[in-house]
């Protein structure tokens, strides 16, 4: 069960969080904070009698001290809570991530979206479980059956019934649906950016943009994002390359 901080300097929109936390079966205790003095306050309090604090969904723009740079002073204490951004501006987002953000929430929050950001709490603050051994994909050519290891997989590419999976080795054709390939490595690292692609983060080294599309380049491939996943991806990647050198 998680214990977490609510803070906003906007009273209406910091009781609809508070209550949307509330109704969560897997939030133990909400706590508010009107601005990011009380809200470091609080923490402090918090801290030196040794009460436990998971998290904390934070405002970006408050008067005084900002979600931004209330997050840089709690990232100094000896164990700090992970930090939501919940905020009407897109333009932080990065910036966000850089500071370790669990998630980046656009107001007016959606209960589903706020659910998701839970789960992401949770599954951060959870203890490190030993990592998984690779996973590999058979393939069958010519009547040899090759092993393709996970990690070596640059992405993946729905072809009907089939999977093209794009390593430096090659392409193999494998006899799978792309969303069970997505649920089979939910946990590795593997993004969707587009209805027919499935990226590995490891591989990714260049976004940009260019004619107003998001572009990838992953291994020595050039990908398109579409437009419906580009936001998504691009605060994915910036999540998981910032969690893979902390």
């Amino acid at each position: 069960m998680l214990r977490v901080l609510a803070v906003d300097d906007e009273l209406p929109a910091l009781e609809e969080l508070a209550y949307l936390l509330r109704k969560d079966a897997r939030i133990e205790r909400v706590t508010t904070a009107s601005d990011g003095v009380a809200a470091l306050q609080g923490m402090v309090q918090m801290i030196g009698t040794g009460e436990r604090l998971d998290g904390v969904f934070l405002d970006i723009r408050m008067p005084g001290i900002d979600g931004l740079d209330l997050a840089k002073l709690v990232g100094g204490f000896p164990s700090p809570p992970r930090l939501v951004f919940v905020t009407a501006h897109e333009d932080c987002a990065v910036r966000a991530f850089e500071l370790e953000a669990v998630d980046y929430l656009l107001k007016p929050v959606r209960a589903e979206r706020l659910a998701e950001a839970v789960r992401r709490l949770e599954v951060a603050v959870a203890p490190v479980a030993e990592p998984a051994l690779d996973d590999v994909i058979p393939v069958e050519l010519s009547g040899i059956t090759r092993f393709v290891p996970q990690q070596a997989v640059w992405y993946a590419e729905a072809k009907g019934d089939y999977v093209r999976l794009h390593t430096v080795d090659g392409s193999y054709l494998v006899r799978m649906s792309l969303a069970a390939l997505e649920r089979r490595w939910a946990d590795a690292g593997f993004i969707r950016v587009h209805r027919s692609t499935l990226v590995s983060a490891r591989h990714v080294s260049e976004l940009r943009f260019e004619g107003g599309r998001v572009m990838l380049t992953v291994g020595t491939q050039t990908l398109q994002v579409s437009r419906r996943h580009s936001r998504q991806v691009r605060e994915q990647l910036v999540r998981q390359h910032r969690g893979a050198i902390s």
